[in-house]
């Protein structure tokens, strides 16, 4: 019988210390617009957080477009079968 696997990156306990420090630090980074200032090369992205809103709408539309073309290339289960 194999013993449970108890790495230190698979503890419930620092999966949630991650996930805060990946928060803390994303909120962080849109936090320092208010210290640094933008100078947006086009209207739109001077607005404060605009570089958050355009990485997480550009994931998303990342993901459903890797799906639509996952499902247009999509083969039948029995494609190899002789």
């Amino acid at each position: 019988m194999n013993p449970p696997d108890n790495h230190w990156l698979t503890r419930p306990a620092t999966i949630r210390r991650l996930w805060i420090i990946g928060y803390v630090t994303l909120a962080a980074t849109v936090a320092l617009q208010w210290f640094v200032p933008i100078h947006g090369y086009f209207g739109v992205d001077g607005w404060f957080g605009f570089g958050a809103l355009f990485g997480f709408f550009s994931c998303v539309l990342m993901v459903f477009g890797a799906k639509l073309l996952g499902a247009l290339l999509k083969r039948p289960d029995t494609y190899y079968d002789v």
